[in-house]
């Protein structure tokens, strides 16, 4: 039990020393010895759920250029910062974005609150991100436990248990570890050692600063941890989707509800999406009255609960066809409008007309 103490007391001290050395260098991350950006931070940490970091650096850079400041983004219109937001997905975030900058604008002046409790309150921050906001941006001791922190002290102590009970094991042993000296830099160099060193796949135990204290490597497998809970089956829907242009090129659109899958964002119109989809039916779905053609193949998109596969019909509309009730004409180039990934990819596929039929 002594030797374990003495190695728990040791690991922050170890962490960080290797952070100073090896610290990535990141657009949003303030650089050695200078404040963090609160603004910034908060930002990139929204959009870093669930996405890489790779993905996230170009859009970050465009949305600070565009709104430099939570006020700004709170005057922003709301779909201005949907289509800023366009092609990276999950977007309730972009929705919670705009209405937490708008809370922080009107409710404290543009300036976040700096306490754990009082960022949990704010729209779109759930444990994590405030935990994360409070350390890196208010030096606030706060357990930050994102997928690398996970995995890393998942191993560090070969914790076997499978989700549920495997993360709170994990969050205690992250609570514990966390220092009240420089708690922003340990949590992003708990992050950097998850990910560049701890990785999923292959991680490179023999440079590891943990390599000594660390479970998982006295044993020989690393690789097994963190244990997790077996996957359900993602279930199948289908549906079908009518790309409609005019001679002028402009398509017909519409905006999906704001809230739910795609909230506010702009969609190809179709019919719903279910898992007993009649491809016979699909007519009685289409927006306005044309000759349509299915395309040969349909389109394929994987969201977090299931899968999608779209039917996708291409019509020509007549120059001076008004667009239905919740549909409007978009200009070709489509790019005032806030496509998620799923309709880039219906869009793309339309205008290359590999056809296989007509409907």
């Amino acid at each position: 039990m002594c030797d374990a103490a003495i190695a728990d007391a040791a690991i922050p001290d170890a962490v960080l020393a290797w952070y100073d050395r090896h610290r990535r260098v990141l657009p949003w991350r303030a650089p050695p010895g200078a404040a963090a950006d609160p603004y910034a931070v908060w930002l990139s940490e929204i959009m870093l759920q669930q996405t890489t970091v790779a993905a996230v650096k170009s859009y970050f850079s465009a949305f600070l250029a565009r709104w430099p400041n939570v006020d700004a983004l709170a005057r922003a219109p709301a779909e201005e910062v949907m289509r800023q937001w366009a092609g990276l997905g999950y977007y309730s975030r972009a929705r919670n974005l705009h209405a937490c900058a708008k809370t922080v604008s009107a409710k404290f002046g543009g300036q976040f609150p700096d306490e754990e409790a009082a960022l949990r309150a704010l729209p779109g921050l759930g444990p994590y991100t405030a935990a994360a906001v409070a350390a890196i941006a208010f030096c606030r001791k706060a357990a930050v436990v994102d997928g690398n922190v996970e995995r890393v002290l998942s191993r560090l102590y070969a914790i076997e248990a499978p989700p549920p009970a495997g993360k709170r094991l994990i969050y205690a042993r992250a609570e514990a570890l966390t220092p009240a000296e420089r708690p922003g830099d340990y949590a992003q160099a708990m992050m950097d050692l998850g990910a560049t060193i701890c990785t999923p796949k292959s991680p490179a135990c023999a440079i590891c600063p943990l390599n000594g204290a660390c479970a998982a490597f006295r044993i020989g497998d690393p690789a097994r941890f963190p244990v997790k809970a077996a996957k359900p089956e993602r279930p199948l829907r289908r549906g079908a989707a009518f790309y409609v242009a005019r001679p002028d090129g402009a398509v017909l659109v519409r905006t999906r509800p704001p809230k739910g899958l795609l909230g506010g964002m702009t969609e190809i119109p179709g019919s719903p999406w279910t898992e007993d989809f009649d491809e016979a039916g699909a007519p009685r779905h289409a927006p306005v009255e044309a000759r349509y053609r299915r395309l040969a193949r349909p389109v394929e998109h994987s969201f977090t609960h299931f899968a999608l596969q779209l039917s996708v019909y291409v019509g020509e509309a007549g120059a001076n066809m008004p667009a239905p009730d919740g549909c409007r004409w978009a200009a070709a180039d489509l790019e005032n409008e806030a496509l998620p990934t799923l309709m880039r990819k219906l869009v793309s596929a339309a205008r290359r007309r590999e056809f296989g039929g007509d409907l």
